[in-house]
């Protein structure tokens, strides 16, 4: 049974950190491309972050540039989002995404809520 859980939002002020995490199971975690969406009420999802299965070559929304991290540990079967310097507006539901083209599918976790307010 494949499963990506997602832990780490809650609510931060303005200018604060977070660190998401994604435990995945069920499917070869070290063969996927990991990325992390997020969607805000009234918008579309969009990509926020994405990380090759060898955890190199990061790619990033220009929105999250010089202030999101994404890292991955193949042994933990995990990847990670560090959010830095945040803004009201990256306040949206973050969802965990593993994509295979060798395999040719993909899943999604459940997501997990970041809000940014004072």
């Amino acid at each position: 049974q494949v499963q990506l859980v997602e832990s780490g939002g809650g609510l931060v002020q303005p200018g604060g950190s977070l660190r998401l995490s994604c435990a995945a199971s069920g499917f070869i975690f070290s063969r996927y491309v990991m990325s992390w969406y997020r969607q805000a009420p009234g918008k579309e999802r969009e990509l926020v972050a994405s990380i090759t299965s060898l955890g190199d070559r990061p790619n990033y929304a220009e929105s999250v540039k010089g202030r999101f991290t994404i890292s991955r540990d193949n042994a933990k079967n995990t990847v990670y989002l560090q959010m830095n310097s945040l803004k009201p507006e990256d306040t949206a539901e973050y969802y965990c995404h593993a994509a295979s083209i060798y395999y040719q599918n993909d899943y999604w976790g459940q997501g997990t809520q970041v809000t940014v307010s004072s």
